[in-house]
């Protein structure tokens, strides 16, 4: 790992070493828009889905569920969420279709990660504001695409539609967990649209509160 990986480990494994044995409880309320995210995969059959920074595996083990025919990998730069990861998609009885990795969302590479040459769906959650390299995440993950894959994604907005003061204190409280939302998400997602030939969708939720994009290849 280079120092700058080793030291985003270092980091999250940090903020997480508590949070981790109580993060699924408390975030049911705020990270607002995965759900609807989840609902939007449809892999194809015996599909490939992978989803970058993983945490819990609260999300895989979801879409797990709802779509049983595909198949799912996950990776966190963080071992203390991968412990808890594992262990809670070996008590919902998914190891054999949920496979975790530890890996780095800057530089991941889905081949030597799981095998994988090319992915059908692959979707980050409430992550991309806790990747210093976001942007080449981004990237990567649209690079990986099978024909026909797309990339789903949902994170913090700027709050477009609610009240200035509601932003000022909910991105400090989100900033003192090194969460940062990404203004300049939208313009990211449209140059890497045309960079790669990809079709874009993106929508603002919950009057800003979130953002949801997705890049489809044809």
């Amino acid at each position: 790992m280079s120092e700058a990986v080793t030291g985003q480990k270092a980091l999250m494994d940090d903020v997480y070493s508590l949070h981790r044995h109580f993060y699924d409880l408390t975030r049911r309320f705020y990270l607002l828009g995965r759900d609807r995210l989840i609902r939007q995969l449809a892999p194809p059959p015996r599909g490939t889905v992978l989803e970058v920074g993983c945490g819990t595996a609260r999300n895989l083990i979801m879409a797990a569920k709802q779509w049983p025919d595909a198949r799912f990998y996950g990776f966190d730069i963080s071992e203390a969420m991968l412990e808890t990861a594992r262990k809670s998609v070996a008590r919902a009885g998914l190891s054999d279709k949920v496979i975790l990795a530890q890996g780095d969302a800057g530089s991941f590479d889905p081949q030597s990660l799981f095998g994988l040459d090319k992915v059908d769906r692959v979707f980050m959650s409430y992550t991309l504001s806790m990747i210093p390299p976001w942007q080449d995440a981004i990237a990567r993950g649209a690079r990986c695409l099978a024909p026909g894959g797309s990339l789903h994604i949902v994170d913090f907005g700027q709050y477009e539609r609610l009240p200035a003061l509601a932003k000022r204190l909910h991105f400090k409280s989100l900033n003192d967990f090194h969460v940062f939302p990404r203004r300049e998400l939208p313009a990211v997602l449209k140059r890497v649209a045309e960079d790669l030939g990809l079709s874009l969708e993106f929508r603002s939720l919950l009057r800003g509160y979130a953002w949801s994009g997705v890049l489809r290849r044809a």
